[in-house]
């Protein structure tokens, strides 16, 4: 999310945690820093976010045993096989567990949109859109009549333009996004088998899923991910804690296990595996600092795989043109870990305004509600529904969750909405920007965020 890059680089003095992607565009960065800078809100930030579009300078919030299968179905009622540990299994060696488990592994590009800002000694110039491969990792976690699924970090794919991915054999092939969820930090991508060659298909393999809740701290634990962006590597190390609590940007990743197995830029979304060779971790970010070594965080395997599993059952969506675009019909505000802190507020998408003779004004959504699902999908940010709406088209009907201030309390309400074609063909972009989901465009940003504080309840001042 380059947008807030300049936020990030400013708090790299900080000492914060670095999401384990890295970007072929860090020289960007100081250009966008010197344009946020004076952005407001950056001395406040005490951890800044980064993901697979940021640089590695950046800092951030960001075939053992024999085992039974677990089903999950995709959105065309396809069963997928996805190993599950049935036993402990005998221990390997570090060497054994990297030959075994490299063919579960896989290397991930995203290509994305980012704009560039011109500087001269009289000032900000002119901007202009490029494009840039940003690296992260995957891992094998499913197989269906059509497709191969992969499981990594949301951040990885997030505001992504193509994406691909590298198997062991360094073959390559398209992918596409079958889900997200950008609370939990996950996502599943999908690669059609036909695109696939068949000896590529022989050598790769489908990750086994162990217990992380058995894990003991001081067991020793193997990660495998595409570092730097250069291929696959190993490092090893122990559990270091279990449960970890970490504040980031977009508010506290929860029950994280900690490891001091190096975890570099480029391994978000990589294999962390027991001494049986079993997933039992999910890497996603690391602290960088000159003085911390060795803090590593992975989402636990029994935590990662029930959203697997929801997210393998969505339907692999492309971008839609905006011409076929579904139009929701709200203005729109994020409301970001700070925020929601601060007002005793809900994390999500604050609906500011309904607009008239849109899905939203006939669906029972309502001004103030705040959505944090969009198709059973988690969003934190305008971004990410954004992002979702992006992959639908007009007349499919969706379920949105909000949570609805009640008193001192929220609601939570799930609401069905037939996304209808944007009203102004016209000039669908500006649409999309403006009347749809933000706000931001058509007003002062210091001035709108004044008068949506003023509209709020009461108690969210106290």
């Amino acid at each position: 999310m380059y947008r807030n890059l300049g936020k990030r680089v400013a708090t790299i003095v900080l000492s914060a945690l670095v999401f384990g992607s890295v970007s072929g565009v860090a020289m960007v960065g100081v250009g966008r820093a010197a344009q946020f800078a004076t952005s407001q809100n950056v001395a406040a930030q005490t951890a800044s976010g980064t993901d697979a579009n940021a640089s590695a300078v950046n800092t951030v919030q960001d075939n053992s045993s024999a085992g039974a299968s677990t089903m999950l179905a995709d959105g065309n009622n396809n069963s997928t096989a996805v190993n599950t540990a049935s036993s402990a299994g005998t221990a390997k060696t570090v060497s054994e567990i990297a030959q075994d488990a490299m063919p579960q592994v896989v290397s991930i590009t995203n290509t994305i949109r980012y704009k560039q800002y011109g500087y001269s000694m009289f000032g900000l110039g002119g901007e202009s859109e490029s494009e840039a491969a940003a690296s992260g990792s995957g891992v094998i976690v499913g197989k269906t009549d059509s497709e191969l699924l992969v499981a990594t970090n949301h951040h990885v794919i997030e505001d992504s333009t193509t994406l691909s991915v590298q198997f062991v054999d360094g073959t390559s092939a398209d992918a596409q996004i079958k889900g997200e969820d950008s609370d939990a930090d996950l996502a599943v991508i999908a690669v059609k088998l036909s695109d696939i060659p068949a000896e590529t298909l022989a050598k790769i393999e489908i990750a086994e899923f162990g217990d992380s809740d058995a894990l003991q701290v001081g067991d020793q634990v193997v990660a495998i991910g595409n570092a730097l962006g250069y291929g696959q590597s190993v490092t090893t190390g122990i559990i270091s804690a279990k449960d970890r609590d970490v504040e980031t940007n977009k508010g506290t990743e929860s029950g994280l296990l900690q490891t001091d197995a190096a975890i570099n830029p480029g391994n978000s979304g990589g294999a962390l595996l027991n001494m049986n060779g079993q997933l039992i971790g999910i890497n996603v970010a690391k602290y960088s600092s000159t003085d911390v070594e060795g803090m590593g965080y992975s989402i636990p395997s029994n935590k990662a795989k029930a959203i697997i599993s929801t997210l393998s059952s969505k339907e692999t969506r492309s971008k839609v043109s905006d011409e076929d675009r579904g139009y929701l019909g709200i203005q729109a505000k994020t409301i970001d870990a700070a925020t929601a802190e601060a007002y005793g507020m809900v994390q999500g998408v604050y609906v500011y305004k309904i607009v008239e003779g849109t899905a939203a004004a006939s669906s029972d959504l309502q001004e103030k509600d705040i959505i944090v699902k969009f198709d059973d999908q988690s969003v934190t940010s305008f971004d990410d529904l954004q992002n979702l709406l992006g992959r639908y088209s007009a007349g499919e009907t969706i379920n949105l969750t909000v949570k609805r201030p009640n008193g001192s309390t929220y609601d939570e309400k799930v609401i069905s909405i037939t996304l209808t074609a944007n009203p102004d063909k016209t000039s669908s972009n500006a649409s999309d920007s403006q009347n749809q989901n933000n706000s931001d465009s058509a007003k002062d940003s210091e001035e709108m965020f004044r008068e949506f504080i003023q509209g709020l309840p009461q108690f969210y001042m106290n």
